[in-house]
């Protein structure tokens, strides 16, 4: 059920921007729109996001700020080491629902 649910991957305002509350907006105007855009152009519906922020260099203020959920963080390995070798920075991971029924979504049985 990987499909219904999106990563933001990039989020980024320069530092030199300065406008009150700018980024929770952005996040908030963003997941608003996010499922009935998807809708429109792949057919299905998204019901969360996810994203990964990198600590301890950066917070997710901004997400916290948005309503986002921290799950926890991973264990800085990245998803291509097979291995258990890479000596990558930990993220924190938050989610950010776009349906009050995501968890039997993407639990469901079946295809």
């Amino acid at each position: 059920r990987l499909h219904r649910l999106v990563n933001n991957s990039r989020f980024l305002i320069l530092p030199w921007v300065r406008s009150h509350n700018l980024a929770s907006r952005l996040l908030a105007m963003a997941s608003a729109r996010l499922a009935h855009d998807w809708q429109e152009h792949y057919g299905y519906r998204p019901v969360l996001i996810e994203t990964f922020v990198e600590v301890p260099r950066f917070h997710g203020t901004c997400y916290k700020a948005a309503n986002w959920i921290r799950l926890g963080e991973t264990q800085g390995r990245g998803k291509r080491d097979v291995g258990h070798l890479a000596q990558l920075p930990k993220k924190s991971v938050w989610v950010y629902p776009l349906a009050k029924d995501f968890r039997a979504v993407l639990c469901a049985p079946g295809p």
